[in-house]
C-alpha cells in the first residue's frame, strides 16, 4: 500500500550543493539511521551493501551509527570500523554505492552508558558512574543497565585517539567522510550534559569542562583525515537517553564557537525547526554548511515524506536536510519526492531493528 502525495513543484531541496570537496546531485542528506543489520562481530555484509547502494539517490547517505572502539557498542548487530573486518565489510558497501553513484559519511558513535557487558563484552565507560536509567537489549533479551565506570584521564585521551583511528579506518574503507555523533544520549552528549557529567576536573563542571571532549574528539579527527571530511552532530535540547543538559542555552552558543574554530565541514542539528531558537541561534553562530533534521509527525511523512519542512528549514537557513523514515520505506525517495509519486508505508516497529531483508531491502522502487 502506498501514500498519496500532491503533485510535484519547483524545490530548493532538489538544487545541488557542495560540501567541503563533494559535489551533491541535491540538498536532501539520507539521515543516519540505526537498523541492527551487521554480523555479531560488527561486520557489514553483502545485505548492508545492497540497501545502501537502493538509497544512493540521496544527495548524501550519513550512514548509521558505527563505533570507534570494543568498548563503545551499544546494542546487538551494530557496526564497527575498528577492526580489519569492519573495514573491509564497510569497504563493499562504499563500493556499491559508488557503483550506484552515491556519496556517503559514516557515522562515528561512542555509546557511552548506552552499553552492556553482555553485548560488547565490556564495562562502559562514562564520564561519570551514573547509571542508564532503563533496560538495554542485549544479545540474551532485556537487561538492567550496569553501572559505568567513570573515565580515567587515559580513558579520555585513548578513546580521543580511537575516534581518530576510526575516523582514518573510514576514509580506507572508501567513505567521503566522517560525522562524530555528539547527539542523542551518547558518549560525547554525556559529557556535555550536567546530570551524566559529574566531573570537577577540566573535563566537566564548567560549559568550557563540558564541552572539550566533544571539541577534542573533533578536532583528532580533522587532524587525522581533514576537516573537509568531518562533520558533527547535535540535538541541543533533545533529552533522549536519559540525557539532561541542564544549560541547553550556555552550552552551544560555546560548543558551536569551539567547533567553528576547528572547522569541520558541517554541524548537523537534530530535531531542528525553522523558528527554534536552538536553530535560529546556531544558523547564527555557525560560518559553515548546516543539515537541519526535523522531527515529523506520522501525519507529516504519510502527507509529504518531510518535503514541506525540508523546504521552510532551507528558507530559514539551513544548507541541507536530513530526513530518516523517508528513505527507510522508499529506496527512491528522492525522486518520489521530485515527481510527487507515492510513498511506501514504513513497515511495523518489529521489524526496523532485527536481522534479514524483510522490512529493509525488499521495499519496492517505482516501476519504470
Amino acid at each position: 500500500m502506498t501514500q498519496t502525495q500532491q503533485a510535484p513543484t519547483a524545490s530548493r531541496l532538489f538544487e545541488p550543493a557542495r560540501l567541503g570537496g563533494l559535489e551533491l546531485p541535491s540538498r536532501l542528506v539520507m539521515a543516519p539511521l540505526t537498523r541492527n543489520r551487521a554480523g555479531a562481530d560488527g561486520v557489514p555484509g553483502e545485505l548492508m551493501a545492497t540497501y545502501y547502494a537502493q538509497r544512493a539517490s540521496a544527495g548524501l547517505i550519513i550512514a548509521e551509527g558505527t563505533t570507534p572502539n570494543a568498548v563503545g557498542q551499544t546494542y546487538p548487530h551494530i557496526p564497527g570500523i575498528h577492526g580489519p573486518a569492519q573495514i573491509a565489510g564497510w569497504r563493499r558497501v562504499t563500493e556499491a554505492v559508488r557503483a550506484a553513484g552515491g556519496r556517503m559519511f559514516l557515522q562515528l558513535q561512542h555509546g557511552g552508558r548506552v552499553g552492556h557487558p553482555d553485548t560488547s563484552g565490556h564495562v562502559p565507560l562514562a564520564p561519570s558512574a551514573v547509571r542508564f536509567p532503563e533496560p538495554l537489549h542485549t544479545p540474551g533479551g532485556l537487561r538492567e543497565a550496569v553501572a559505568p565506570r567513570e573515565m580515567t584521564a587515559e580513558d579520555i585521551r585513548s578513546t580521543i585517539a580511537d575516534f581518530a583511528d576510526a575516523a582514518r579506518n573510514a576514509v580506507e574503507a572508501g567513505f567521503a567522510g566522517v560525522e562524530v555523533h555528539s547527539a542523542n544520549g551518547h558518549l560525547l552528549h554525556q559529557f556535555l550534559a550536567r546530570n551524566t557529567n559529574l566531573r570537577t576536573d577540566e573535563w566537566g563542571g564548567s560549559v568550557e569542562g563540558r564541552i572539550r571532549f566533544t571539541v577534542e574528539v573533533v578536532r583528532a579527527v580533522a587532524e587525522a583525515i581533514g576537516p573537509e571530511r568531518v562533520g558533527v552532530r547535535i540535538s541541543p535540547g533533545v533529552n533522549v537517553n536519559g540525557v539532561d543538559e541542564g544549560d541547553t542555552e550556555e552550552i552551544y552558543p560555546a560548543l558551536v564557537k569551539a567547533l567553528a574554530d576547528v572547522g569541520p565541514a558541517y554541524l548537523h542539528q537534530v530535531h531542528a525547526a525553522p523558528d527554534q531558537a536552538a536553530f535560529t541561534g546556531i544558523r547564527r553562530d555557525w560560518p559553515g554548511t548546516l543539515i537541519a533534521n526535523p522531527a515529523l509527525t506520522h501525519e507529516e511523512v504519510a502527507a509529504d515524506g518531510g518535503r514541506l519542512r525540508g523546504e521552510l528549514l532551507l528558507a530559514a537557513g539551513a544548507d541541507l536536510v536530513a530526513l530518516g523514515r523517508g528513505f527507510l520505506a522508499n529506496p527512491d525517495f528522492v525522486e518520489r519526492l521530485r515527481t510527487g509519486a507515492p510513498l511506501n508505508e514504513l513497515r511495523p516497529e518489529s521489524l526496523m531493528y532485527v536481522q534479514g531483508a524483510e522490512g529493509y531491502t525488499d521495499y519496492p522502487a517505482l516501476e519504470r
